[in-house]
Formats: structure tokens, sequence, C-alpha cells
């Protein structure tokens, strides 16, 4: 019902967005989802600002010299991170994602005559305040299978990935399947269903939130 997706914006989702704002996180509004996705429901990597970001934020020091990573291993560094399948399940899949995103990558690159590998990486660990930080409202992601989405209530992104949904939920939502925290962890729960629901979005998110 229209009338309590309204309850539940105002009294759970909008404090929720508005103390983010405050905390320094820049809204995304729909449009600017959909011009990022380029249309695409399926993409949840926010790949304009990851391809930015990586280019700003890594530079290989070679014999005292500073180096620009080439676009060739910056094209290669975003499909590793976008091309992580969930064949063995959505948790293995998401070890391997947080394995890149903690530890970094390693590509070849040819400097001077002189082929080396050099580590690229997805998030600055040491200097938070290098990242770009970013959410939006109804993420809509288009489900396995399917021509439907699901819409995560609220989505955090770290460098345009996708570190943490929120599912947000009335306070006074009781019925019996439990507390409205209760259903909103069951929402988490059938979204990461492999089959029918958003796995790959649950791929990089490191945080899961039920909030009423």
């Amino acid at each position: 019902m229209r009338t309590a997706k309204y309850k539940e914006d105002h009294s759970s989702q909008l404090p929720a967005m508005l103390l983010l704002s405050n905390l320094g996180w820049e809204y995304l509004p729909p449009e600017r989802m959909q011009e990022m996705r380029q249309g695409n429901q399926k993409t949840v990597l926010l790949e304009p600002v990851l391809r930015k970001w990586l280019r700003a934020n890594n530079k290989i020091e070679f014999h005292g010299k500073e180096y620009d990573f080439t676009e060739v291993n910056i094209n290669e560094a975003i499909e590793k991170l976008a091309g992580i399948k969930f064949t063995e399940g959505v948790r293995k899949a998401n070890a391997d994602a947080y394995d890149m995103l903690t530890i970094a990558i390693s590509l070849e690159q040819r400097i001077g005559g002189d082929r080396k590998s050099f580590n690229l990486k997805y998030i600055d660990w040491k200097h938070p305040e290098n990242n770009i930080y970013q959410f939006t409202a109804e993420f809509p992601v288009l489900r396995e299978g399917r021509n439907d989405t699901y819409r995560p209530d609220i989505v955090l992104f770290v460098n345009g990935i996708p570190m943490v949904v929120i599912e947000n939920k009335r306070p006074d939502l009781k019925t019996k399947e439990g507390t409205p925290v209760d259903q909103a962890i069951r929402q988490h729960a059938r979204n990461q269903n492999v089959e029918e629901g958003i796995p790959k979005l649950f791929l990089y998110s490191q945080i899961l939130l039920a909030v009423d």
C-alpha cells in the first residue's frame, strides 16, 4: 500500500538519509543513478565513479619516478571486480570481493623496458578522506531470471562500489511475521537468493543493516 510506504519513508528511511547527508555522504538522485548505470539495472557498480577514482588514486612508483596505470590496466581492474561470480554461492563470492577490496590486486605493466607487477587498490584504507562516499534510495536491481526488480531502501557506495545495504521498516509495523527488524532481516535474506533475488549487489556489500 502506498500509505504504508509513505509512513515507512517518513518514519525510518528519511531520517536515515538525513543522518547520512549530515555525516558527509553525497545523495545520488534516481536520474543520476540511471545515468551512471547507463540505464542498465543489472549493473550495481557505478563505473564512472570507480574509473575516475582508480585513475586518480593509483600510481606506480618505479626507480624514483611516478607513473599512471595504463587505461588497459584500469579496464582490467574494473572487469576483475565486476566479473566476480556467485556460482559457489554468495558467501564465497563476497569473500573473494573482500580480498580484492582489502588486499588490492596485482597488474602487470611495462615501464622503461621492464615488465613488472604493481598493486592497484580499490579503496584507500590508510587515508579514508581520499575516498568518495555516496548513497541512494530505492535502488532498483533486476532480479535473476526475471524482468522485475527488487529495490533495497538505501545503498551506500564507496568509490562507486556498493558496500552497505539498509532496509528500513516502520517502527509500528508489527505483524505475525515478527518485529520490523525481523522483517527487514528476512528481506535481506530474500534478496540474496541466487535464483530469483539480486545476489550481485551482495557480492560487494560488507555491512547489512535492518533499521526501524
